[in-house]
């Protein structure tokens, strides 16, 4: 079945169970407020819809805000101050520089410098880590859809020089090679705080709950899990392919010649470059001056230069910097081509996650399933959890799911007393690990869209990833919480 079927079947199946689902959890003789239940009826609606991407991720999250507000839970006023939360200034601010990083082609120029370094070409294992390793870098501070696009031509374009040569084997290198590049790309992300919008919206509820955590301290915790993930993936890739071998000669002749259509560097990259490390420079501040013990300094520099401002600051400079005459390194034209469906999407989440606490229903259903896991069931019961968010995001919106679930966790962890931080950062980090199927995440669908991949290994690969993911997420957060 083509992929625009299952997405029209999705859609009917949505328009037909929402309302259903939405009116059966109304109707339960339930108790809770009504104001609660109703909420509860909302995210049922929002969450079939989500699902199923009836509409548009974000339209959705404003229907289900703009029915509370219809219904009386919350005033206009009230529902809609999320949407000067400042992790969306954050994710604005930091989109647009990865927007010039892609208009000014930094990114590109990066990648082929170092997949022209002799270390990268002397082996298959070696050309497929090189670009896996620019894929992972890369989805750091670019999105994970823009990184795999960029690289997805680069990979072809050896597939096809293996074609012309005949060399036996390529089949298997191609599918490895280019779900090297989409998986990186999901691994990467996780990384930083701004690498997806699942880790800003994550850090948005954490911020509601009391728990502000600084770009450097997200990376710390982060790294250690995405890249042992990531290197996991690595030697699953080099024990597949240890029969394939070729010219290193011819590759290296394909990476030079796309090296020299390069033009030369421009005032647009050198400014975007100056612009970027300033922006990475003032996020690690903070937590730096947290590292050294500055308690002075670190409640200074998160008071007066948080991360959304630096982003924002970032973003006006590259308006401002010069790239040609009487044109900035940004214009207006880049606003356009903002994400505000992601925008949207994190204004309407958090309003929605606001509406499940107010009303009580994060605590009612904190109580109800307290009541039934012991505190010795704990450690069990995070690791479902974890396994829970990466299977379920092979078939619905990441950013929807961790909406739906964060404030959810959040009540029932406060009514056991138990450690909230760390079990909610793990579901966001594993919110990224959907590797199954093409329409988890963009990079899957991307990269399946080549043709060069059986929807049957991508299954096959994606399964073994999704189990390593759970395994070294939740090892970590358990080590965390210990």
């Amino acid at each position: 079945m083509k992929i625009s079927q299952i997405t029209y079947l999705k859609k009917e199946t949505g328009l037909i169970f929402a309302p259903v689902v939405a009116s059966v959890l109304y109707m339960l003789p339930l108790d809770m407020s009504r104001e609660a239940q109703t909420v509860l009826a909302i995210m049922g609606f929002c969450l079939v819809f989500w699902l199923t991407e009836v509409i548009p991720l974000s339209m959705t999250a404003l229907l289900g805000v703009s029915t509370a507000v219809v219904l009386g839970i919350t005033s206009i006023k009230e529902a809609f101050l999320s949407f000067g939360h400042p992790v969306i200034l954050l994710f604005i601010g930091s989109f647009l520089i990865a927007q010039a990083m892609a208009k000014h082609g930094l990114d590109k120029r990066f990648a082929l410098n170092l997949l022209t370094r002799n270390f990268f070409v002397k082996s298959p294992f070696r050309l497929i880590a090189g670009f896996s390793v620019i894929s992972f870098l890369l989805s750091m501070w670019v999105s994970n859809t823009a990184t795999t696009a960029m690289l997805l031509p680069l990979v072809l374009g050896i597939v096809y020089t293996f074609k012309q040569n005949k060399i036996k084997g390529i089949s298997n290198f191609s599918i490895y090679a280019l779900l090297s590049v989409a998986y990186s790309a999901s691994i990467g992300g996780a990384t930083t705080l701004i690498g997806t919008p699942t880790n800003l919206i994550g850090a948005g509820f954490l911020k509601e709950a009391g728990y502000d955590i600084d770009f450097l301290k997200w990376f710390i915790l982060a790294f250690p899990i995405t890249f042992t993930v990531y290197v996991a993936f690595l030697f699953y890739i080099k024990f597949h392919i240890r029969n394939f071998h070729f010219d290193k000669n011819e590759i290296k002749k394909i990476f030079v010649e796309e090296k020299k259509k390069l033009p030369k560097i421009s005032l647009g990259e050198k400014n975007t470059f100056f612009v970027f490390c300033l922006a990475a420079f003032f996020w690690m501040l903070p937590g730096i001056a947290n590292l050294l013990g500055n308690k002075e300094l670190y409640t200074f520099l998160k008071s007066h230069i948080p991360e959304a401002i630096v982003a924002v600051i970032a973003a006006v400079l590259l308006f401002l910097l010069p790239s040609k005459k009487n044109e900035g390194t940004l214009s207006i034209e880049d606003i356009k081509k903002l994400d505000w469906d992601v925008v949207l999407l994190f204004g309407g989440g958090i309003a929605l996650g606001k509406l499940i606490t107010k009303t009580g229903l994060a605590d009612y259903i904190g109580q109800k399933v307290s009541s039934l896991i012991s505190p010795e069931l704990m450690i069990l019961f995070i690791v479902i959890l974890i396994i829970t968010m990466i299977f379920l995001t092979e078939i619905s919106s990441n950013t929807a799911t961790v909406i739906t679930f964060a404030p959810i966790l959040i009540g029932i962890l406060k009514e056991m007393n138990m450690e909230i931080f760390y079990p909610v950062f793990g579901i966001i980090i594993a919110a990224s690990f959907a590797f199954m199927l093409p329409i988890a995440t963009p990079p899957n669908a991307i990269i399946y869209g080549s043709r060069h991949i059986p929807i049957s290994k991508m299954v096959k690969v994606g399964l073994f990833m999704n189990i390593i993911g759970s395994v070294i997420i939740s090892t970590f957060i358990i080590i965390y919480m210990k």
